[in-house]
């Protein structure tokens, strides 16, 4: 029973994540949160993942794997590129407006001018960087059983999301995003750059 808990507890963070990603979420921050809008967004997602990881550690045993040394090392490997792809992949981007700092200078994220579209540097590689990034940080940390069904519930969310901020960035760029989406891979960056 406390898997299922854990489990819900994910879904319940994906659908409120997800809800306040919406038009009509973002609607209802903005006129709760005014210019804090983008902040209270990353401010509610971090209490309510807090929670979700809160209860896993506390009530979710670990049942450590007996993975063989190459394993091992893949874990710490995948780790180094996560934090290595997340950092590289956080370049490319405003942080302060990503965080929400930079909205409380100039009023509401929807007053804001649109986000430019990022295509050089790790996003030449991959559409999604700083997803990839998590992916493997989570898959690399993943060395027992409730940091794997961590890592396949975020693995989950992670591309739910991803369809959702697919969409919202074809209506933002139109036929840019479309030729970038057609060109670059979503996570995995087998094509390479063309």
């Amino acid at each position: 029973m406390p898997w299922a808990g854990y489990l819900a507890l994910w879904a319940g963070f994906g659908a409120t994540h997800s809800l306040l990603a919406g038009a009509r979420g973002r609607d209802w921050l903005a006129r709760w949160a005014g210019a804090g809008d983008r902040l209270a967004y990353n401010v509610i997602a971090l209490v309510e993942l807090g929670v979700v990881l809160g209860y896993a550690w506390a009530v979710l045993p670990a049942i450590p794997f007996a993975l063989p040394p190459a394993l091992r090392v893949a874990r710490l490997v995948a780790m180094a590129a996560g934090a290595l792809v997340l950092a590289g992949g956080g370049r490319g981007y405003d942080l302060a407006r990503f965080a929400g700092l930079a909205q409380l200078r100039s009023g509401p994220e929807a007053a804001a001018p649109a986000e430019k579209l990022v295509t050089g540097g790790w996003n030449a590689w991959v559409r999604h960087p700083l997803y990839l990034g998590l992916l493997l940080l989570v898959w690399g940390a993943a060395g027992d059983a409730r940091a794997a069904v961590t890592a396949g519930c975020v693995t989950v969310y992670v591309l739910i999301g991803i369809r959702f901020e697919e969409r919202r960035l074809l209506r933002l760029h139109g036929a840019d995003y479309a030729a970038y989406r057609a060109r670059v891979p979503m996570l995995l960056p087998w094509r390479g750059r063309r």
